[in-house]
């Protein structure tokens, strides 16, 4: 009885502490993309760093592969984004709990596409790259000081138009 009493203290007190991100926090995030375009979910890695209460930056990686069919061909393709972006928290403005951390901001990408189509005995490849523009809308909930879950709406030239995975804080 008492190490129940003791694990439900426990998970209490540490739903208690959780809070959105501060000056000087670091938050990693990692899961799966929602599909843009019919390719398949991207899989996606992330870095968060506040600059001060109400604002972070970081970096972003994205990768999706897919093989498709296209004008009776079979082409197997690759997208890969890496980035930078920037985020407003919105907790202090709206005065939203300190469990949850609710952002929007821009994300500017180098995106790589490439594919293979096997033709015969010969395999064509093409590759193409540029710069990409997006803009975000998420939130993250923290159950305790250092995990969380989130979940990302965005939009532009990267390789993911939304995310939802998992945040941990060091």
């Amino acid at each position: 009885m008492k190490k129940l009493i003791l694990l439900a203290f426990l998970l209490i007190t540490s739903f208690g502490f959780s809070q959105r991100i501060l000056e000087g926090d670091t938050e990693l995030n990692a899961g799966i993309g929602f599909s843009s375009g019919g390719w398949a979910l991207p899989v996606y890695g992330g870095i968060d760093y506040g600059i001060t209460d109400d604002i972070s930056v970081g970096g972003m990686v994205s990768f999706s592969s897919q093989n498709y069919n296209y004008t009776g061909g079979k082409y197997k393709g690759k997208w890969m984004s890496i980035g930078a972006n920037g985020n407003y928290h919105f907790n202090t403005l709206l005065d939203i709990p300190d469990e949850f951390d609710v952002y929007a901001g821009l994300t500017l990408a180098y995106n790589s596409f490439s594919y293979d189509y096997p033709s015969g005995d010969y395999t064509f490849s093409n590759k193409a790259s540029g710069v990409g523009f997006a803009a975000q809308i998420g939130a993250r909930y923290f159950f305790t000081d250092t995990i969380g879950v989130n979940l990302e709406f965005g939009g532009g030239d990267i390789a993911s138009g939304g995310k939802a995975g998992i945040t941990v804080r060091f």
